[in-house]
């Protein structure tokens, strides 16, 4: 069993929104901080999603229900890593705290964020007003998960009060708690009551974690423990400090901003950190050079390549790219593509719609409309849902009372549509017009109509590719979704 992490003599990288995502992370641990803490995560959000094993970044996804990854972990940090809520509810708190705990090494509560998208919940700092919440919160969490439970919250507005209020935390049975050195509603600018944290951490024995000093007390690794003297606190929380350098945590740093910078981002595109979290991580790094050639290029960046393009890592981002792509394929190889699965009372195969795969005047989805003109029965209805981490599309049609879909993404709503298609006329045993299958009546039937209508197959074929629609392939959608878009 693993040994319980110690608060005691640690530097570490503090909650910040944004910023402290897995890439982030992972390089404070590999420059020297002793534990990372996870941005911010709101316990009704968390509470909603489920744990799944990643197999091809090895990692643990914590997956909303509209496919979003709200928290990604692995093993290299799993022993120092805590998870940050912002919660308001014991009860709610403890079951994000026990979707969790077997991932990281602590569970902490923001009661110190004065940020309206944390306090207008009751969250944040918005506690520091309600001590019997706190407690109740830190008492469910301590007496509920096997690992430790801390808190970090801000001073109140005399020493008393926040001293009065550590010692009744202290008494809930947390492992530490760190202590932001400024009022709620005062900020940055303002100067750090660093006289308050060594008040309280003289007045309680739990281990007391100084926060707050980044701007004008720690620039450097060696003012680290001058600010853990000057606050006599156990240990010290890093936050903008870190962000801006986050090699301030090695002992022989600050190293080279541009080597931070590459550093960060070879693990953003390694565990498919979101191309724009990565921009503005990034971004914050470069601070006042953001105007520069290179920060322009930056700023005009959408994806992890165009990102890599102004650091000169294309072939690198490249090169995993294509790796992590392979280790995918080769695990889909594990279910074959004509596999059926039923996902409730849905029929489902891992297909992909390849448009150069079949007839240029045909499709999936023309078959299947003609297929149920054919039969005399209702015409398809397509469902469309989309993934908003990547936009990705995927629709379930209903025929003939059963419902179809590929268990894939695709990139635009028509490919989402022909690939339910192909789902359904595979199960149905009926064609679906890829190139060398044997031709069909419902075939000759649509060359049959082309030759009424006047329209040769080369026409049909020009217009298909130019991303015209034809009006046999406009069927009905169901819950106002609008028709497949033009690719």
């Amino acid at each position: 069993m693993a040994e319980r992490l110690s608060f005691r003599n640690i530097t570490a990288l503090a909650p910040m929104v944004r910023v402290g995502t897995l890439p982030m992370r992972l390089l404070a641990l590999d420059y020297g901080a002793d534990v990372v803490y996870c941005e911010e995560l709101i316990d009704i959000k968390m509470a909603q999603c489920e744990r799944v094993v990643n197999e091809v970044l090895h990692t643990v996804d914590f997956v909303a229900p509209d496919e979003r990854v709200m928290f990604r972990t692995c093993e290299q940090e799993k022993e120092r890593v805590v998870f940050q809520m912002g919660t308001a509810d014991p009860d709610r708190a403890l079951i994000v705290a026990k979707l969790v705990e077997k991932d990281v090494a602590a569970i902490d509560v923001n009661m110190g964020c004065p940020k309206e998208y944390s306090t207008k919940g009751g969250m944040g700092a918005a506690l520091l007003s309600n001590p019997d919440k706190i407690v109740a919160i830190l008492r469910t969490l301590v007496t509920g998960v096997s690992i430790p439970v801390t808190c970090k919250i801000r001073i109140l507005p005399t020493v008393e009060e926040t001293v009065s209020l550590v010692r009744r935390i202290e008494e809930t049975g947390v492992a530490a708690v760190a202590v932001h050195g400024r009022l709620r509603e005062e900020r940055p600018r303002h100067p750090l009551n660093c006289d308050v944290i060594k008040a309280v951490a003289e007045a309680v024995s739990v281990p007391i974690i100084a926060n707050g000093g980044s701007l004008d007390l720690v620039k450097t690794n060696a003012d680290i423990e001058e600010f853990r003297k000057k606050t006599g606190s156990s240990s010290v929380m890093l936050a903008r400090a870190a962000m801006w350098n986050v090699s301030v945590f090695s002992p022989s740093g600050p190293l080279p901003l541009e080597k931070v910078m590459e550093d960060y981002l070879k693990y953003a595109i390694r565990y498919e950190n979101h191309a724009f979290n990565t921009k503005y991580c990034l971004c914050q790094m470069l601070r006042d050079k953001v105007e520069s050639p290179q920060g322009k290029l930056l700023q005009a960046a959408q994806t992890h390549a165009d990102i890599s393009a102004a650091f000169g890592l294309q072939q690198f981002c490249q090169q995993t790219e294509e790796e992590l792509q392979k280790k995918r394929s080769e695990l889909q190889g594990d279910c074959p593509p004509d596999a059926l699965r039923m996902e409730g009372d849905v029929s489902t195969m891992a297909v992909k719609f390849i448009r150069r795969e079949y007839l240029p005047h045909f499709s999936p989805k023309m078959f299947l409309l003609e297929w149920s003109r054919k039969e005399r029965l209702q015409q398809p209805l397509y469902e469309m849902a989309q993934r908003s981490l990547d936009r990705g599309f995927q629709s379930t049609v209903t025929f003939s009372g059963k419902r179809f879909r590929s268990s894939l993404w695709e990139k635009s709503k028509k490919f989402a549509e022909q690939a339910a298609s192909v789902v359904c006329l595979r199960v149905l045993g009926i064609p679906e017009g890829r190139i060398g299958d044997e031709e069909s009546d419902l075939v000759c039937k649509r060359k049959r109509d082309a030759r009424t209508n006047g329209t040769t197959e080369e026409e049909q074929s020009s217009k298909r590719h130019s991303g015209d629609m034809r009006p046999e392939e406009e069927t009905p959608h169901v819950n106002g979704d609008t028709p497949p878009e033009k690719s």
